[in-house]
């Protein structure tokens, strides 16, 4: 296999997707790779009570409930429509379902102000059509036309990004299961095969932007995923991420567990503060999700492998929480200030540790970017 710089989940995962193809012996709805259950043991790992010969990574971190309605979504005539704050791991999600029913997560579309009904149908090779008129050969399907073809899950990402005009064109493909080429005579209608169907990603923080019609919300199964509050499964999130990213960049750097643990503190009193805030300007832009967690904890490790001794400190640590979260100026910066004097400064003093260097870093990041 080539190098690549993000491996698609059918490809990171190729050898337990095999194993578990090999073992699997119950009933698989349409012509789905694995079976629901071993589509959510590929997704949220093994244990012990399984019995299996070898473990199998756990891969997303949530609610056994959500991964079980998603599937059992999927097996129904309906799409999925996956729906949360960003950074909740839904697209995540969405790739790992994709690739465990039809080993191709790879047909995706994302939604945009620019995304066109062309993008979920079909579009023309010109050079094509000029030499030899339209045909077949010289459609483009879309990366769902593709999915209905070959009968497996077809990804639109964003979904409430995209225009009515386009929603209104995704109707008709969950409805009728099938696309009309009216610029063709024959040959002129692409029907879906049997295990087709849509994940559709939305953020919830972009209700009103397209809000969805009734019509296209009835051809949906709404799942929410929640925000991760509790520490214990963040901390296994951002270890996992974190472990994947050090790979991928061929690091080799620990990640002392008292700075995780200053990390996940200093996102959840943000997160409070937030939450208590009485208007717009008094929050943080930042979503403060988990994902951006990872994205300062990267960032840290990052500047100290390359401009650092190789050791992750928490004054590095600081430098980035401040350097990813301040976005605004002078908004940003105020809010954190505030929360540096008012909570970092105090718990330095009481907790001591690693907390003074990172009350330091911290003061420092402001001051310059201020």
């Amino acid at each position: 296999m080539t190098d690549m710089l993000r491996a698609p989940a059918e490809v990171k995962y190729a050898e337990e997707l095999d194993w578990l193809e090999s073992i699997d012996d119950g009933p698989k709805p349409f012509s789905w790779r694995l079976s629901p259950r071993m589509i959510r043991l590929f997704i949220l790992g093994s244990e012990r009570a399984d019995g299996l010969d070898r473990e199998i990574s756990q891969k997303w971190f949530g609610d056994r409930s959500f991964v079980e309605r998603s599937i059992v979504t999927l097996a129904s005539d309906r799409g999925l429509l996956l729906i949360g704050d960003p950074g909740t791991g839904k697209s995540w999600l969405a790739e790992l379902l994709a690739a465990a029913i039809s080993r191709n997560s790879t047909l995706v579309v994302q939604g945009t102000a620019g995304t066109t009904e062309d993008h979920i149908k079909y579009s023309w090779n010109v050079s094509m059509v000029i030499a030899k008129g339209q045909s077949r050969a010289s459609l483009i399907p879309s990366p769902i036309m593709t999915a209905m073809e070959k009968g497996v899950i077809g990804r639109f990402e964003e979904l409430t990004r995209s225009t009515s005009d386009v929603q209104d064109a995704l109707i008709s493909i969950l409805s009728e299961k099938y696309v009309s080429i009216p610029e063709l005579d024959d040959d002129n209608i692409v029907f879906a095969q049997p295990g087709f169907s849509i994940i559709a990603t939305a953020n919830s923080r972009d209700r009103g932007v397209n809000d969805l019609s009734s019509a296209l919300k009835r051809r949906f199964n709404f799942v929410r995923i929640p925000v991760v509050t509790n520490k214990k499964s963040e901390a296994e999130i951002v270890r996992f991420r974190t472990t994947e990213l050090l790979r991928r960049h061929r690091i080799e750097l620990d990640v002392p567990p008292n700075l995780l643990d200053i990390l996940l503190q200093s996102f959840a009193d943000l997160r409070a503060a937030a939450a208590s805030a009485t208007s717009d300007d008094d929050k943080l832009e930042s979503a403060l999700s988990t994902a951006e967690q990872i994205g300062v904890l990267e960032d840290a490790i990052l500047h100290s492998t390359f401009f650092g001794d190789r050791s992750l400190r928490a004054e590095t640590l600081a430098g980035s929480l401040v350097g990813s979260l301040a976005r605004r100026s002078p908004e940003d910066l105020a809010i954190l200030n505030k929360y540096w004097h008012g909570v970092v400064e105090p718990r330095s003093k009481e907790d001591g540790g690693e907390w003074p260097a990172f009350l330091e870093g911290g003061r420092q990041a402001i001051a310059t970017l201020s």
